[in-house]
């Protein structure tokens, strides 16, 4: 890596803006395929039971229609596992695909999915979770799933200091500004499939395991993602759909969610309930941490949130357990969604401690600097970097937290009742396999490519930038192509790993690249470059140069043409280093929150939000900046409007518009600053890399909650908070 850095740590716009902003921009459902057939899913009406009957006869006949699949007469797929759409009668949701109408327009296929007639043998559905018997679950120690730390139920009783409560989180869905969806197109044996995904090799593998065909036989496109937060980490049911919809008639096919088929079509953050004990010596030090969670899955797979990070590695303690279960509903299954687990679990724990701050009398900042862990509770192993001390520090001071009133109540502006809260946010530093492909011409303009995704944080900009930092290029002169199963391996876009692990692979590219144009250099004798080692060279400004004396240099393109190449191409594979298992390498935050609360009609505004972050290098604030504002803005979401209603008589949700499901909006946000913490990581790899895009939310609902108590002395412990709890 360049000691000076012109372009990492810089503000840079977006590579891709300007394609956004004007429509260049091709998404998945908008490619101009010739001859192009549209689908339409028919929803189930029930939540569990059996088709009886399904008469297609009138769809058949209706205009423009090609074909109506079924499960009576829908190929079904080879090596599936567990549920797929049409596979038999059975209806194990509500609003399951039950039929695929193809037609020659949009239009007639949505005309003609109204014409069917379904008949059912209707079964009560199951879809509420007994939050009572899982908690005389979790009282029977020999049923716990998973070993403690020390013996927390004996310190717990022996502690002079305890408190214990119980907190629930609502079904809450991904709305991304672009319905799943996607476009099948068949030459042969070979399938090309234009899809909003996640990762497209995983989409390539699934579709190639369901036709029988080499993976090979399959390419999977999706350049530009509207936004998906998890929601298409792992393949939906619809490319399958799609495919084998297109397989059978001839046609490229195009399949689009509607956005009520958004609620029930990919998952969502399950329904979460969690019982929180903590216990602790009178100075304020943790003696135990019990934390119980279960959370809804389906009856057609285990869907669990059980990963408990945060509660063993956040505060110093010695007696720790954590226990999870799932519970099957007749409801679809969930999926990750933006922080998965971390936030849920942060939302319990953060606000029990603050509990017991006040049950201590002391400052809840305070609390958690008394028990901050130096190292890893659980192995011991020192942390590779970790800036939360600091992260408390400035985002106190910033805040202006010294001049907190401890009293509930004790705060006003006018008639408004003032609240100041704050919670800790914790996000694993991981780090993926993942491969990179570099083609360095001889007019100076590099091509690398990738098959990674960009969901929006911006890694179209971000590689651009590390690329023309290792390549000692200008960022216009480097083309980054991505999200075509067809590229080198590269993990999911999730987890908060991708510039990690995809940046990893360049920076190992650029310096394989150094090293092959060295060994060029190295067969002129008269080279200015002699005894020059790879580590001693970098490229810059079109040359390889010595980097303690940059006069020494000889240009590339010479170096290209002398050995007859108009390029040079390699492809470099990154996994993580070894160093890294001597460490415990994690992202973290401190999140302060202001909240004015009406008193009489118990109105929540989010007045103020200091948001401090210690996640390794950052690459360009500008996006990093937007990505933390943008967690900030979903956990406001999370901790005041939303939930999807289920009525659980029959088992449907009943808020599936964007209409009825509450985001927040503009005039919902007020100031929100987000501060970097610099945080020097040799360790976790070379560019000193965490991940961020799900640390921003993480801390948030607990600290709005916290805030909320603070102003009213009423503790919300279920989500959202609306106004009728307060009143």
């Amino acid at each position: 890596m360049p000691t000076e850095m012109k372009y990492i740590g810089k503000e840079m716009r977006r590579v891709d803006g300007v394609a956004k902003v004007t429509g260049q921009a091709t998404y998945a459902a908008e490619f101009p395929i010739p001859n192009l057939a549209y689908g339409f899913i028919v929803p189930g009406a029930i939540a569990r039971g059996t088709i009886t009957a399904i008469d297609t006869s009138a769809a058949d006949k209706a205009p423009g229609v090609l074909k109506v699949f079924t499960h009576e007469n829908a190929p079904q797929p080879q090596n599936a596992r567990g549920w797929h759409a049409l596979g038999d009668n059975r209806i194990v949701f509500s609003a399951q695909p039950i039929a695929l109408v193809i037609a020659e327009t949009f239009e007639q296929a949505r005309y003609a999915s109204r014409l069917l007639k379904v008949t059912y043998a209707e079964e009560k559905p199951s879809t509420l979770v007994d939050t009572h018997a899982i908690d005389a679950e979790f009282a029977v120690p020999e049923r716990r799933l998973s070993p403690p730390r020390g013996n927390p139920d004996q310190a717990y009783k022996d502690a002079p200091v305890t408190v214990s409560a119980e907190y629930t989180i609502p079904i809450e869905h991904h709305n991304p500004m672009e319905p799943h969806g996607g476009i099948a197109v068949w030459n042969g044996d070979s399938l090309t499939f234009y899809d909003k995904t996640q990762g497209v090799q995983g989409v390539r593998d699934h579709l190639a395991g369901l036709f029988g065909i080499p993976g090979d036989n399959v390419s999977v496109i999706s350049h530009f993602v509207g936004g998906a937060f998890g929601s298409s980490l792992r393949p939906n049911y619809y490319p399958w759909l799609t495919a084998m919809a297109a397989k059978v008639t001839g046609r490229p096919v195009k399949l689009v969610y509607t956005r009520r088929q958004m609620f029930t079509g990919h998952g969502y953050r399950p329904y979460t309930w969690q019982k929180v004990s903590l216990a602790a010596s009178k100075d304020g030090k943790l003696t135990a941490i019990i934390h119980h969670h279960a959370n809804n899955s389906a009856t057609t797979e285990r869907y669990g949130e059980g990963n408990f990070g945060p509660t063993r590695a956040v505060y110093q303690c010695p007696n720790v357990a954590v226990d999870s279960v799932s519970v099957k509903t007749d409801l679809p299954s969930p999926c990750a969604m933006r922080a998965p687990g971390a936030v849920s679990h942060m939302f319990a724990l953060e606000s029990a401690m603050d509990e017991l701050a006040y049950a201590l009398n002391i400052d809840p900042m305070e609390l958690r600097l008394i028990n901050y862990a130096d190292t890893d509770q659980d192995s011991g192993l020192p942390w590779s970097s970790k800036e939360l001390r600091q992260c408390y520090a400035v985002g106190a001071k910033k805040f202006g937290w010294e001049k907190r009133k401890m009293a509930p109540g004790s705060m006003r502006d006018g008639r408004l009742l003032v609240g100041w809260g704050m919670a800790t946010g914790y996000w694993p530093a991981s780090q993926q396999p993942a491969s990179m492909k570099v083609t360095l011409r001889n007019d100076g303009i590099a091509f690398i490519a990738t098959a990674t995704s960009d969901i929006g944080p911006g890694t179209y900009t971000t590689i651009t930038m590390i690329a023309a930092e290792t390549l000692g290029l200008k960022p216009e002169q480097v083309r980054f192509a991505l999200g075509d199963s067809r590229f080198p391996h590269a993990p999911v876009q999730g987890g908060s790993f991708t510039t990690a692990s995809v940046g990893s692979a360049m920076v190992g590219a650029a310096k394989e690249m150094r090293e092959n144009l060295l060994n060029l250099a190295l067969k002129d004798t008269s080279s200015p470059l002699t005894g020059a080692t790879v580590d001693t060279v970098e490229m810059a400004d079109g040359h390889l140069r010595l980097l303690k004396a940059p006069g020494k240099s000889v240009a590339i393109a010479d170096l290209l043409k002398a050995n007859g190449l108009t390029e040079l191409t390699i492809t470099h594979d990154a996994k993580p280093s070894p160093e890294r298992a001597k460490y415990r390498s994690a992202s973290h935050g401190a999140q302060f929150v202001e909240v004015k609360v009406d008193p009489d009609l118990g109105t929540i505004r989010v007045t103020r939000v200091v948001e401090t972050t210690a996640t390794g290098r950052i690459i360009n604030p500008l996006t990093s900046h937007s990505q933390e504002i943008g967690g900030v803005v979903w956990g406001i979401g999370m901790a005041l409007t939303e939930g999807t209603e289920v009525d659980h008589r029959y088992g449907r949700m009943m808020n599936p518009t964007l209409a009825d499901y509450h985001i927040p909006t503009n005039a919902d946000i007020g100031q929100i600053d987000t501060l970097f913490i610099d945080e020097p990581d040799p360790i976790v790899n070379e560019l000193g890399i965490k991940g961020m895009g799900e640390l921003g939310m993480v801390g948030i609902p607990a600290a709005i909650a916290n805030a909320v108590f603070h102003a009213t002395g009423k503790r919300m412990r279920d989500l959202p908070i609306t106004p009728d709890k307060l009143v």
